[in-house]
C-alpha cells in the first residue's frame, strides 16, 4: 500500500486513534510501528499512564498491521482475544509501539506488540493478540 501510514492517519480522522493523537511511520505486510506523545488526555486521574491508553496503541497497531497484512479472499477482521502484561509507565515525552505478525494464516492472525518509553527505551507493555478474519461476501471482488 502506497503511503500507508498517511492512509491510516486520514482513516482514524475523528475516531478513538485520531483522539488519543496516535500517529504511524511504518505500516506494512507483517509490520507496524506508531507512537503518540504523552498528554493529559492519556493519563488516569491518578495521574499515570493509562492502561487503555497503552492498550489503544498497540491494539491500534496490530489491527492497521492486520490490515495491510490481509491474505487473498478476507475483507476485514475482528479481534478475537487481547492480552497486554504492563511492566512500566511513562509520565511526559513519547510512547511508541511496534507490531510483529506471528501468525498469518487463512482464518486468524496472531500478533504481538512491544509498547516502549522513548524517553528511556524502557518497555511499558507487552500485547498479543488474535485477529479472526473476515471473508468477502461470495461473489464479491
Amino acid at each position: 500500500m502506497e503511503d500507508a501510514p498517511a492512509v491510516f492517519r486520514a482513516k482514524q480522522s475523528g475516531f478513538l486513534p485520531d483522539l488519543l493523537g496516535l500517529d504511524w511511520a511504518e505500516l506494512r505486510h507483517g509490520f507496524a510501528r506508531g507512537r503518540f506523545e504523552v498528554g493529559k488526555q492519556h493519563l488516569a486521574p491518578n495521574g499515570y499512564l493509562h492502561a487503555a491508553t497503552v492498550v489503544a496503541l498497540a491494539d491500534t497497531a496490530c489491527g492497521y498491521g492486520c490490515i495491510v497484512s490481509l491474505p487473498e479472499g478476507a475483507a476485514g477482521f475482528t479481534t478475537l482475544e487481547l492480552k497486554a502484561n504492563f511492566l512500566g509507565t511513562a509520565l511526559s515525552g513519547g510512547v511508541a509501539c511496534e507490531a510483529r505478525l506471528l501468525h498469518g494464516g487463512r482464518t486468524t492472525q496472531v500478533w504481538d506488540a512491544e509498547v516502549k518509553s522513548e524517553a528511556n527505551g524502557k518497555t511499558i507493555a507487552l500485547f498479543r493478540c488474535t485477529q479472526m478474519l473476515l471473508s468477502k461476501p461470495r461473489g464479491a471482488q
